[in-house]
């Protein structure tokens, strides 16, 4: 794969990041060990799934290398966009170049062979993406076909759903027999209205202790909001029962945001406003490494 951009440290101790705002590292003292849980990358030598599906230019391992030293992760969680559908040959690359720091999510549909999915759990991967927002490969019909057949390897699935799709589809997540993790603050505000009956959903699905909750992509959940006061509550509440079920991403390269590319440190010291110290290190360090196999 090639860059299209470079990283570059300035003299100030500033460091640039591809299909990122800003030079300075966060806020806060980010502990050792954190992952970032949710990133994508993206190769122009390989098709998109169609013509309609979200495109990037290239965004290599070694273009979120630079984003790494930036923000001082040292683990991550390359995502498998909806833009490739069912080929995951830029996530398994891109594991391969990331090495044992990184874990992949795929995408697979319940024809996957038993060779296929041992080929991407020794790339790394060990779970399974349904978008639903950016609907293409996957379909909610497919969920307990596609749970079962990962029920053996010790997957989980990982859902991206519109507010509706999520309340209605609540009850059939916790009766899967996998871990479930939910995308972006579970698009929280997108539909203020449905707000209460999301949030309601999403605790009870935290509630079975077999569900997470992803904190990437603040400007998905709350698209009217710059800041992300409208997240605050949430967080407050996300604090006092769940923090042992929370995650966070970066969602880089943030394909959604093609016209003005967030600053991923300050994205980052939105836990420093909403979580504790031990809270932080947990969401970063600590949950992950149970989720996803770190030191395992």
């Amino acid at each position: 794969m090639t860059s299209i951009a470079s990283a570059a440290s300035g003299r100030d101790g500033s460091m640039d990041a591809p299909f990122s705002t800003g030079t300075h590292a966060p806020a806060f003292a980010v502990p050792e060990g954190a992952c970032d849980c949710h990133m994508h990358l993206f190769d122009s030598a390989l098709p998109y799934a169609g013509p309609d599906v979200l495109k990037h230019p290239d965004a290599t391992p070694q273009d979120y290398r630079a984003l790494q030293r930036r923000l001082g992760t040292s683990r991550n969680v390359v995502v498998q966009p909806s833009s490739y559908g069912l080929d995951n040959r830029v996530l398994v690359a891109g594991l391969k170049a990331l090495g044992d720091s990184a874990r992949g999510v795929a995408v697979v549909d319940p024809t996957a062979t038993a060779s296929q999915l041992r080929d991407l759990e020794d790339a790394g991967v060990v779970g399974v993406r349904f978008n639903l927002v950016q609907a293409g490969a996957t379909h909610e019909r497919m969920l307990e076909d596609v749970a079962q057949l990962i029920r053996p390897l010790g997957w989980h699935i990982q859902i991206h759903a519109h507010a509706a799709t999520l309340i209605g589809l609540a009850d059939r997540l916790a009766r899967l027999p996998v871990p479930v993790v939910i995308d972006h603050y579970a698009r929280l505000n997108v539909l203020p209205e449905l707000r209460p009956s999301l949030e309601d959903s999403v605790f009870r699905l935290l509630s079975t202790g077999c569900a997470w909750l992803k904190l990437s992509a603040p400007y998905i959940a709350s698209p009217q909001s710059t800041a992300y006061e409208d997240l605050e509550s949430f967080a407050q509440r996300l604090s006092a029962m769940y923090p042992d079920r929370l995650v966070w991403g970066t969602d880089w390269p943030h394909v959604t945001e093609g016209g003005h590319k967030p600053d991923d440190a300050v994205l980052m010291g939105l836990l420093s406003r909403w979580f504790s110290a031990d809270e932080i290190t947990r969401i970063l360090v600590d949950n992950p490494r149970a989720l996803y196999g770190f030191d395992i």
